[in-house]
């Protein structure tokens, strides 16, 4: 917060500080549409003023600082509607999948954006994922949303939580319940 208070804020599946938290934010704040065709218009509109954003991440105590059009941590495989952002994060390893996608132009976005249905944009040289029970995201001008829910402007710091859920979960074995 302004004042230095630090506010905890949870989340199960995936936090979102790149484009699609600017697109989230835009919707949001809009009167009109109505409905799901303001995330369309939404995107539109920041598809249209796509720039790059300077990120200064810090994973596990290791500091990267990168130009992207998004970061997204995953505890879980998808956000909004089905995206499989992080399709191999596990919510009970204890770690945080971190997605960092490149600085893309609108064309290559538009190419990449459909394969994140089916969580095939993870072989995309722009596209990368790495681990991490700690993570802080730096950023001017952002917001992060977790599970689809404003969190605030960044900075932000991130821990995963073991066994502070109990999930249960598909598992052809005889144990199905999980602790994420």
């Amino acid at each position: 917060t302004e004042d230095g208070e630090k506010k905890q804020r949870w989340f199960l599946c995936a936090l979102s500080a790149g484009f699609d938290a600017i697109v989230n934010e835009r919707a949001n704040n809009m009167r009109n549409p109505k409905g799901p065709s303001r995330y369309i218009i939404a995107l539109m509109i920041e598809l249209a003023k796509l720039k790059r954003i300077a990120y200064k991440l810090t994973l596990d105590g290791k500091v990267i600082e990168t130009e992207g059009s998004l970061v997204s941590l995953g505890n879980g495989i998808s956000l909004g509607g089905g995206m499989n952002i992080t399709p191999d994060a596990k919510l009970d390893d204890g770690l945080l999948d971190v997605l960092i996608v490149k600085p893309l132009s609108r064309v290559a976005f538009l190419r990449i954006f459909p394969r994140v249905f089916k969580g095939e944009h993870l072989s995309d040289p722009r596209v990368t994922v790495q681990r991490a029970k700690k993570v802080r995201i730096e950023a001017d001008g952002v917001s992060a949303y977790g599970d689809g829910e404003r969190i605030g402007p960044l900075p932000i710091d991130v821990e995963v939580v073991p066994g502070a859920v109990r999930v249960l979960a598909p598992n052809p074995g005889p144990n199905s319940i999980h602790t994420a």
